[in-house]
């Protein structure tokens, strides 16, 4: 198997990125898969690093896992270093986007495949459209998107993520419900 690079972005704030993240990274791991995480900025207070590290039993140092931890002042070649480590022992590397890297920029740098939360409010079909569209404009691949509950009510129906072209809809993530194995699946078949 060769190594799979992937990043986590989403529709908009609180959408569930770092739930979907903790979900992916620990099927992959209950796989046998040597799985890493990487934050690369975390200014706030959610302990997001942490919790992408927990799901999926990461020994790497923390520095490595969120080189910037409430830091306004950022260096690329830094992150850059760092995603190196990590991506060097693993076979799966989840890196999940931050608020202060263009998601776009990140996964250009890096190499990475995007992965799109979608969050499942009013507006998610036009800010998946518009992710999508940075996607392309810059030659990214799209390994697709997940809906995901952000609450425990449904806003639109999962056929309009299905219909959006050039993307794969890998699935839903249900308020409070596992992830489903399929989801998986479609990213890293055996």
């Amino acid at each position: 198997m060769h190594s799979r690079r992937f990043l986590i972005t989403g529709t908009g704030a609180r959408v569930g990125k770092t739930t979907v993240g903790c979900a992916l990274g620990f099927a992959m791991r209950a796989r046998g898969m040597r799985v890493a995480v990487m934050k690369p900025i975390d200014t706030s207070e959610s302990q997001d690093a942490q919790a992408l590290a927990l799901a999926v039993g990461s020994v790497m140092p923390m520095e490595l896992v969120c080189p910037y931890r409430g830091s306004s002042t950022l260096d690329l070649a830094h992150v850059a270093r760092c995603f190196g480590e990590i991506a060097g022992q693993s076979d799966v590397v989840l890196v999940e986007s931050a608020n202060m890297i263009d998601f776009a920029d990140l996964a250009a740098m890096l190499g990475l495949e995007v992965i799109v939360v979608v969050g499942n409010r009013p507006g998610c079909i036009d800010a998946t459209t518009l992710a999508l569209r940075r996607c392309a404009s810059r030659g990214l691949k799209v390994a697709g998107g997940i809906l995901c509950d952000c609450d425990p009510t449904t806003e639109i129906d999962e056929a309009s993520l299905q219909d959006l072209s050039g993307v794969l809809y890998l699935g839903r993530m249900r308020h409070r419900e596992p992830l489903a194995r399929t989801i998986v699946e479609k990213l890293i078949p055996y």
